[in-house]
């Protein structure tokens, strides 16, 4: 972790740290480049623009440069993301859950690795976008993604032409995105990262093998679930196979009968009486305390236990009603212990607003969805630099309190006379769509205010000159 020196010391002490990893000296310049073009200020964090911030005088030969790195280079995107982890989690505290979600791109056309039309959060409805999974370990004050792959379709996974042109090495197959999912988290325990609470939203705790995947290794989790997910209330279960007639195999599944069969969580929920409920506090939003009312029980997953020789082990179901709501709005399953506290249940389970601020941040201020390319070694290099910059920003929240909550200007180099970036807003060129800022939920889930907006860094006054220096040099 670095922690000593000016603000540009520590910088070129983070990317020296961390290009090591890019199989390539001549790489280290380039990549220190490009990580300050996604910190300085700018509308568009694509490489020309950022060539033009970070090399006023070279734009040419910097927009050749960092294309190289971002889309031609062959260095591994796992090693990366593990360098920025050594740096950053000894500054991030105990962690306390890890985080899964995926995220969507809008983009036209057809040939971008990836794209077909599928649901897409940043839109909130089925639109043409690229989507990609993340695993992020996360405590209360910070967060930090530590794996992240693009969702290929299968009309992608099964064409062998567009894998071909887009770059798709022949050992990726399809998978779902709770497959993904399952994946880095193995991934992230056989790197030694300490574990968490795994969170998920309903989209991965719908999925009853993505459960049954975290059971098996062992990991404590909170996933969102869909209110008409059938669960057994408190003290029930399937009935036991049926007795054995002496003839043929004997029948070890379980069974359902007519007025012994399991009920939908949202209805489970309502029959709660009204003491059940209670209101809990978790953190100190942008616009006060946030609170709501709680419940929450012991049950079984019902979900095709028809087909199991076992039930499900009991879990906690956690439902949200908040005043004025005509019925619960937000369910989860759990399996923490049976003696969690409510308070615990709902603290865990709030943290997977982190991501939303991971995402938030990375789109927004680093250009995580700025990359133009529409090959997979391009797409995840530029994601796996952008967390990497991420990475450096939340080294020195860590090293300063903020005291002052006021954004701090970053000086950007003047830009030679009459650039004018491709997708720029005041190009001459066909306007592009415009970039969306705000996060549309899913169905089912509940709208709520974006998260609020935090300064890139936020260092004392006296740091003030450096911060100037770091940012024109």
């Amino acid at each position: 972790m670095i922690v000593a020196g000016t603000l540009e010391e520590r910088f070129t002490a983070y990317v020296e740290a961390l290009a090591g990893t890019l199989a390539h000296a001549d790489r280290a310049q380039p990549f220190a480049a490009y990580c300050r073009g996604l910190i300085l200020p700018g509308e568009r964090k694509s490489i020309e623009p950022m060539a033009a911030r970070v090399r006023p005088e070279r734009v040419s030969a910097a927009h050749q440069s960092l294309h190289h790195l971002v889309a031609k280079a062959a260095w591994s995107d796992e090693a990366l993301l593990a360098a920025a982890r050594h740096q950053v989690l000894p500054a991030l505290g105990p962690i306390t859950a890890w985080i899964i979600d995926d995220t969507g791109f809008p983009k036209k056309g057809r040939h971008s690795v990836g794209v077909a039309r599928q649901y897409c959060g940043q839109l909130g409805k089925q639109d043409n976008c690229q989507v990609a999974v993340s695993l992020s370990v996360a405590n209360e004050q910070a967060s930090l993604p530590v794996a992240y792959r693009l969702y290929l379709p299968q009309a992608w996974a099964n064409d062998p032409l567009r894998r071909h042109k887009a770059g798709v090495p022949e050992e990726v197959r399809f998978k779902t995105k709770p497959e993904i999912a399952l994946e880095q988290i193995r991934d992230a325990l056989r790197q030694g990262v300490l574990p968490g609470v795994v969170l998920a939203d309903a989209g991965y705790g719908a999925d009853m093998d993505f459960q049954g995947g975290l059971l098996g290794l062992d990991l404590a989790y909170v996933v969102g679930i869909q209110p008409n997910t059938s669960l057994w209330p408190p003290g029930k279960s399937p009935l036991p196979a049926k007795p054995w007639s002496g003839r043929g195999r004997p029948p070890t599944r379980l069974r359902r009968q007519a007025g012994h069969e399991p009920v939908a969580a949202e209805a489970l929920a309502q029959s709660l009486p009204a003491g059940a409920w209670q209101t809990v506090t978790w953190r100190e939003g942008s616009k006060g305390t946030l609170a709501s009312r709680f419940a929450a029980l012991r049950v079984r997953p019902g979900h095709r236990d028809y087909d199991r020789r076992e039930p499900w082990p009991e879990l906690w179901l956690l439902a949200e009603w908040p005043e004025g709501e005509k019925e619960p709005t937000k369910h989860w399953l759990a399996n923490l212990p049976a003696d969690t506290p409510l308070p615990r249940l709902v603290t865990l389970t709030k943290l997977r607003w982190r991501i939303e601020r991971d995402y938030q941040e990375l789109k927004q201020e680093l250009g995580l969805g700025h990359f133009e390319g529409r090959g997979w070694r391009g797409f995840h290099h530029h994601a796996s630099l952008c967390i990497a910059a991420y990475g450096f920003l939340i080294l020195e929240r860590a090293l300063f309190s903020p005291a002052d909550p006021a954004a701090v200007g970053f000086q950007t180099p003047a830009l030679p006379q009459g650039f004018r970036p491709r997708g720029s807003r005041t190009a001459p060129t066909a306007a592009r769509a415009a970039f969306h800022r705000h996060l549309a939920p899913p169905p089912g889930r509940a709208a709520r205010p974006p998260p609020r907006s935090l300064p890139l860094l936020s260092p004392a006054p006296s740091q003030q000159a450096a911060i100037a220096s770091f940012m024109t040099q």
